[in-house]
């Protein structure tokens, strides 16, 4: 009787350590790439404009730094300015069940019904540097474009004296790009004899070219072009000078290339200057709240600041319709 209850306890002791062996094993393969706790990371999908244009280069670029240090998993699609594609992707991110989408929308309108369809899976949409229209997504993050628009505009009249015929070069397509058109009107219409002859899109480099070209040739007495991107004003700047024009541009974006064409003795004489590194790891903290179900800010604003040739950043104040820059 002993021996049988010996043998009893052992079998069930023998049991007892085999089945918390087969315990351990599973809770182990289930984290596939979660923490010690075995928690699944956070998965986050991120829909870019472009990245053609070094501006958004920085953005996915610090967005994908900020996910690493995180630990989080980011798949980044680029949407190479095309909408069919970006909505694509933006299906795709709903399909696999990621927690949170980051969007820079190629078309501020067109994005809507993507976006709607996210929100409908009860996934948080997250929009950086431009808006989507019609649609209230869970946060956005940008620069204050119009103030970067009137910023703009302030410089161009003080370059020219508060006087002179001025060309800019648009995307119509794109809401960021029409608040800095709206702001650099706003401050336009305050000058009398600053008026804004033309304006032509410009959605890339070479087609801003061409626009810049046109805008030369259909309006002799041209004094300056704000582009609203970097590529814009440097395309803009090489037009120019083909043309031996006396014109002088003011852009926006501000990054390094834009920058170093400040600081040469040519057309380009000030850059209202954006900081996308910011605007990318903003995307991903905000993403990370709205997985952890925290609140956010709906807008994050972000002030510009402006880079002005032979001074490089100047200090720049902005109240109600009022801008002053200080060039001395």
């Amino acid at each position: 009787m002993k021996r049988a209850l010996s043998f009893f306890f052992i079998s069930v002791l023998v049991i007892g350590l085999l089945s918390a062996c087969g315990s351990e094993d599973t809770g182990g393969s289930t984290g596939s790439s979660g923490s010690d706790a075995g928690e699944e990371k956070i998965k986050i999908g991120a829909s870019i404009l472009t990245q053609s244009h070094p501006f958004y280069v920085a953005i996915k670029e610090e967005m994908e730094k900020e996910a690493e240090t995180q630990n989080v998993d980011l798949t980044v699609s680029i949407a190479d300015q095309d909408l069919n594609r970006q909505i694509s992707a933006i299906e795709d991110f709903i399909n696999s069940g990621v927690d949170v989408i980051i969007i820079t929308p190629v078309d501020s309108d067109g994005v809507r019904g993507a976006v709607i369809k996210a929100q409908e899976a009860n996934i948080p949409v997250v929009t950086v540097d431009i808006s989507a229209n019609g649609v209230e997504v869970d946060s956005h993050i940008a620069t204050d474009n119009f103030t970067g628009g009137m910023i703009a505009a302030e410089a161009m009249a003080q370059f020219l004296g508060e006087d002179g015929e001025v060309g800019l070069i648009t995307y119509p397509e794109v809401q960021s790009v029409r608040d800095r058109i709206d702001g650099f009107k706003r401050i336009a219409d305050t000058y009398s004899n600053l008026d804004i002859v033309t304006e032509l899109p410009g959605r890339t480099r070479e087609e801003a070219k061409n626009a810049s070209e046109d805008m030369l040739t259909s309006n002799s007495n041209l004094d300056g072009i704000f582009g609203f991107g970097d590529d814009m004003a440097i395309a803009a700047t090489a037009a120019i000078s083909e043309r031996n024009s006396d014109a002088l541009v003011v852009g926006f974006d501000g990054l390094e290339e834009a920058r170093n064409s400040v600081d040469n003795e040519n057309a380009f004489k000030a850059v209202v200057v954006q900081f996308p590194d910011k605007m990318g790891s903003e995307g991903i903290l905000n993403a990370i709240k709205l997985a952890k179900g925290e609140t956010v800010e709906k807008l994050i604003p972000i002030t510009p600041g402006l880079y002005v040739f032979g001074k490089g950043f100047v200090d720049v104040s902005v109240e109600n319709d009022k801008v002053t820059i200080d060039l001395n």
